[in-house]
């Protein structure tokens, strides 16, 4: 009897994780169409903490999360840039010469790295762009964007550093179009459409990197946590639209700066906790 009343328990438990899932998809798929961010940087501090209550092995929590995370990008970038583009806010000529290509790599190195100096670096990264976006660079009036080589070579950087946190890229190509003095409703338009090679390219990434691992938790697909993934969808790429509606009614200086804001909270979760792992 005994046993029987922790197995009704504990699939009661795991069913109200279950539910939490749309309600984050809600809350990314907002962000994604605002920010143009592709919804990784929202989902990752917030799956590892789910995660970890979870009781997930602790050797795989943050792979998990990064792999769920870009699995969610590849559907919730395509509704956010569909968005933006019916605004005229995607610049084709950028995402061309930017588009990433080296987030295959990225992801499979990932999968090898510790969880612990993952999650630092995320963090880290996150906290300079969030710095960039608050102060409000004001880029030099000449500066403007590279050319090919020099678009290819960024595009290959943010691919890289974008899978290995899980992101589309957002919290790096939109300062650096910002910083080339793109202007920032174009920036996060563009940036939407940039998530989405990085999400292909970061999904199988992670999909070979955690094939055959053990230890996995069930109803894991490698490294991809299969009710957070369709939990979250469901929801993200029907909020998505009115994230990208609303930020195409704030004006430019107050839209960088909670771009900013938004980055340098979530860098503080995700601080806060490996503080308190």
């Amino acid at each position: 009897m005994e046993i029987y009343l922790r197995e009704i328990v504990g699939h009661q438990t795991v069913t109200l994780w279950w539910l939490a899932y749309p309600l984050l998809g809600v809350f990314a798929g907002f962000i994604a169409g605002l920010f143009g961010v592709g919804g990784g940087l929202t989902l990752v501090p917030v799956l590892y903490m789910i995660f970890s209550a979870q009781g997930f092995p602790t050797e795989h929590i943050m792979h998990l999360t990064l792999g769920t995370s870009m699995a969610t990008i590849v559907l919730t970038s395509i509704s956010s840039m569909r968005a933006h583009h019916s605004y005229g806010a995607v610049r084709w000529d950028i995402v061309k010469g930017l588009a990433p290509v080296g987030t295959l790599g990225g992801s499979l190195f990932a999968g090898m790295v510790p969880t612990r100096p993952l999650a630092i670096a995320f963090t880290a990264i996150v906290y300079y762009a969030a710095l960039q976006m608050v102060l409000d660079f004001k880029p030099k009036p000449h500066r403007g964007l590279p050319g090919t080589a020099g678009l290819f070579v960024v595009g290959t950087l943010i691919g890289i550093v974008s899978s290995l946190v899980a992101a589309g890229g957002g919290f790096m190509s939109i300062p650096f179009m910002v910083f080339c003095n793109v202007a920032i409703h174009h920036a996060v338009g563009t940036s939407s459409m940039l998530g989405f090679p990085i999400a292909i390219a970061g999904f199988v990434g992670y999909l070979i990197a955690g094939w055959g691992t053990p230890g996995l938790p069930p109803h894991t697909l490698s490294f991809i946590y299969l009710p957070a993934f369709v939990g979250v969808v469901s929801m993200s790429i029907l909020v998505a639209p009115l994230g990208a509606k609303v930020a195409h009614s704030i004006p430019v200086k107050q839209l960088k700066r909670g771009f900013g804001i938004f980055l340098a909270l979530l860098a503080t979760k995700m601080l806060h906790s490996l503080l308190t792992a």
